[in-house]
């Protein structure tokens, strides 16, 4: 089995820490999103928090896949966001009272985080190393 350190071995980024931490930073944003009241905001249409459930895990997901160099990095990655977005429907069910658990959304995650994925497989995947070579480089 290979070190952790090997499993999530970036890609050769300028700014690593800048990519991770924003990362982090949506994680953390998707998740309190997930858990916090949101009955005061305009009713979404029929479906549509299907379609907010599936954009933001492809987000997340697609972001790993610019920022993990090696297969079993990426994999690893979307399983644990798919792991993220089946914990977060039960916290929303047992954690919150404006919220209920739905497995449609976590399948709406889950789907998602197969979009994102699939961005691996595509010329794509190197867009951040792309910005981050354009950055101005470290003093």
């Amino acid at each position: 089995m290979a070190p952790v350190s090997r499993v999530f071995e970036l890609k050769p980024f300028r700014w690593p820490r800048l990519w991770v931490g924003l990362w982090c930073v949506a994680i953390m944003a998707v998740i309190v999103l997930s858990l916090v009241n949101l009955s005061g905001l305009p009713p979404v249409p029929e479906g549509g928090d299907k379609v907010e459930h599936f954009i933001a895990y492809a987000l997340l997901s697609t972001s790993a896949m610019q920022l993990f160099a090696t297969r079993r990095g990426c994999v690893v990655a979307a399983l644990m966001l798919v792991a993220l977005g089946i914990v977060v429907e039960f916290a929303q069910g047992s954690l919150t009272a404006t919220r209920m658990a739905d497995a449609q959304d976590a399948l709406a995650n889950a789907l998602g985080v197969l979009a994102g994925f699939a961005t691996r497989l595509t010329p794509f995947s190197r867009l951040l190393l792309a910005i981050d070579a354009r950055l101005p480089a470290r003093a």
